[in-house]
């Protein structure tokens, strides 16, 4: 059972945010490509971002952003060009992105994150943003959030939205996001744009702690191909619109908000790898038996990242070897002579012990499950008990299709 329910409206969904996405011709190819995020008031402002030594100057903008001042109102971000490895005059276009957008919307530069995504080591197409701006702040509206997830993707084949509405202290709160990401798809931080809004008030400090927590539970653990991108962004914003007591130690209600807000999270994140670049259907992977929680995640993201084991499902072969090794190479300790392997409802492994199964029927539920509804009927479900401990954890992937190397070797030609 959740304390909470799902809603429609996106980013818009809680109380006082507007969005927009529309086309200001930064894509060649002429699909949207510029979206906002517009909050009425001053919003508590959490980031959690890509680890890579190689970042966008977006990444290093919100940064340096969010260490000066915790909060903001607005979130610009630009699909088509990277902005990445373009070194002090891709500086130079963040910074006027945000001071172009700040004059439309009277606001101070220091109140807008940014985020970009596209070909690396591409410029913004600043006469693009320069006309678009003024396009983008009039087509805000409270029904705009559909707008802008679909205008921050570039190779994903759908757009990945969430809303959902709980109850504190008898009031509605509610909690909206939107993400893109297909290709290069790799933890820390799975690369990937999400944009959460709320309407609770949370202390600054207790929002980015939830918020890295969620990322740790949800972003963290999906993988596609194992590459991490120079532009990961995940932004939540809080904006008190609710009207509910703020929200300012560990509690209750600080509990509940924080177990709404991963759930959002693991909601896009899931979104994400099951629209892999080629997917065919998306993997999930449950560890238990293990040291710790942290053990056991490590292990869930190994198996969900293994090439093998993703070839595996996309051949529908149900070769358990292929996740048993990938186990045995998370770099966790455990005996093997304790391990359980099941996939689906065919258990394969036990007690370190191949036992016999119906292949064909394995086989059958691979196939079953790329035929079925998105992020419904269309998982592929291995269950490993590595019986050493009490950790659980749960990473997700994809299966690895021939289209993804096809994607991936024409993506700037």
């Amino acid at each position: 059972m959740t304390d909470w329910q799902e809603i429609s409206g996106g980013v818009t969904a809680p109380r006082g945010y507007r969005a927009a996405g529309i086309t200001a011709g930064l894509k060649p190819s002429g699909a949207p490509d510029l979206a906002l995020i517009y909050s009425e008031v001053e919003a508590i402002a959490a980031g959690v971002f890509t680890t890579s030594q190689v970042r966008a100057a977006c990444v290093d903008y919100c940064r340096d952003r969010l260490k000066a001042k915790a909060s903001a109102r607005a979130i610009l971000c630009n699909a088509g060009q990277a902005n990445a490895g373009t070194g002090e005059l891709g500086w130079a276009d963040a910074i006027e992105s945000a001071e172009l957008l700040g004059r439309e919307l009277s606001l101070s530069p220091q109140s807008i994150l940014l985020a970009s995504t596209g070909v690396i080591g591409q410029r913004i197409r600043m006469d693009a943003m320069r006309s678009g701006i003024p396009q983008l702040v009039a087509a805000a509206s409270e029904q705009g959030s559909d707008a802008a997830a679909q205008a921050i993707c570039t190779t994903d084949l759908v757009p990945k939205t969430i809303a959902l509405e709980t109850t504190l202290e008898g009031r509605p709160v509610r909690m909206g996001g939107i993400a893109k990401g297909s290709g290069m798809i790799h933890p820390n931080m799975a690369t990937m744009l999400a944009f959460v809004t709320c309407d609770a008030t949370v202390s600054p400090h207790l929002w980015q702690e939830m918020l890295k927590r969620a990322a740790d539970r949800s972003f963290n653990q999906v993988t596609v191909d194992g590459d991490t991108s120079t532009n990961d962004t995940l932004i939540a914003l809080a904006n008190g619109q609710s009207r509910t007591a703020a929200i300012v130690e560990p509690g209750p209600a600080a509990d509940r908000l924080e177990a709404m807000l991963t759930a959002v999270c693991q909601h896009l994140a899931k979104a994400i790898a099951r629209d892999g670049e080629g997917a065919t259907c998306l993997l999930e992977i449950q560890v238990t038996g293990a040291p710790d929680d942290k053990a056991a995640r490590q292990v869930a993201r190994t198996i969900a990242g293994s090439s093998l084991a993703k070839s595996a499902v996309f051949g529908r072969d149900p070769n358990w070897g292929r996740i048993a090794a990938a186990a045995g190479r998370a770099g966790v300790r455990f005996d093997s002579a304790h391990l359980r392997i099941e996939l689906g409802e065919f258990l394969m492994m036990d007690n370190g012990q191949p036992l016999n199964f119906d292949r064909d029927a394995a086989s059958a539920y691979m196939k079953q499950a790329a035929a079925g509804e998105y992020l419904k009927t269309d998982t592929v479900l291995i269950r490993v008990d590595l019986g050493s401990g009490s950790g659980s954890g749960v990473a997700w992937g994809c299966d690895l299709s021939y289209d993804y190397v096809k994607i991936n070797a024409e993506y700037t030609t």
